[in-house]
C-alpha cells in the first residue's frame, strides 16, 4: 500500500468550471447544457471536430478530461498505457438512450440513427477520452446512486500499488435532461 496523491482536480457544475479550486470558465445564463457546453469547448479554443458528433456525456466528459490535461497535472512522460480512466455517474446514458428510443418507438416514423445509437453505453465517454488523449490503459465506467469517491479512490490505489497504472483519471461524469456535473482528478503515488 503505498502513499497517494491528488494532482488536479476540475469541477464542472452550476454554470462554472474549476481547476484546482479556482474559476477558470463562467456562463452566467442557464442555458441548456448543449450551449453551456458549446461555450465552454469555444473557450477552451479547440480545433477537435469529433466533438461535435458527440452526445453530451462525452462532451462534458472530454471537456473536464481536457481542462485536467492543460492544468499540467499528467506527466507528460506517462506512457499511454501507464494512464488509467475510472468513472462514474448515476444515469449512465440514459440521455442517449431516451433519444435512440425515441427513434425506434414510432413505426410510421421508423429511423434509428446509428450516430445515436453508437453513443448508449455510457462507457463511450471512456472511449472518447482515451482517443483523445491517446491514453490505452485500464478503463471502467461504474454506475452509482451518488457520486461514491471512496470506491473510486480505493480502485484506483489497487491499480496504483499493482503497478498497473502510474497515474489514474477517476471522477464522476453526468449528464441527465438539464443537470450536470462533472468532477475529474488524478490519482498518482506520492514521490
Amino acid at each position: 500500500m503505498g502513499n497517494y496523491i491528488k494532482t488536479a482536480e476540475v469541477i464542472i457544475a452550476e454554470g462554472k468550471v474549476r481547476v484546482n479550486n479556482e474559476l477558470v470558465f463562467q456562463f452566467d445564463d442557464t442555458p441548456e447544457n448543449s450551449v453551456f457546453l458549446k461555450e465552454i469547448y469555444k473557450d477552451l479554443d479547440l480545433a477537435y471536430p469529433k466533438f461535435y458528433k458527440m452526445d453530451e456525456l462525452c462532451k462534458l466528459g472530454v471537456l473536464a478530461a481536457e481542462y485536467l490535461m492543460r492544468s499540467k497535472a499528467i506527466d507528460q512522460n506517462y506512457k499511454p498505457e501507464d494512464v488509467a480512466l475510472i468513472l462514474s455517474n448515476s444515469s449512465s446514458s440514459l440521455s442517449t438512450d431516451t433519444k435512440h428510443q425515441e427513434s425506434i418507438s414510432d413505426k410510421d416514423a421508423y429511423f434509428p440513427s446509428p450516430a445515436v445509437f453508437v453513443y448508449t453505453l455510457a462507457n463511450i465517454v471512456l472511449g472518447e477520452i482515451a482517443i483523445k488523449f491517446k491514453f490505452t490503459g485500464e478503463q471502467s465506467f461504474f454506475i452509482f446512486e451518488d457520486y461514491d469517491a471512496t470506491f473510486l479512490e480505493s480502485y484506483a490505489h489497487g491499480l496504483l500499488d499493482n503497478s498497473e497504472a502510474e497515474c489514474v483519471i477517476a471522477g464522476w461524469v453526468e449528464i441527465y435532461e438539464n443537470n450536470y456535473k462533472a468532477i475529474l482528478y488524478t490519482i498518482e503515488k506520492a514521490s
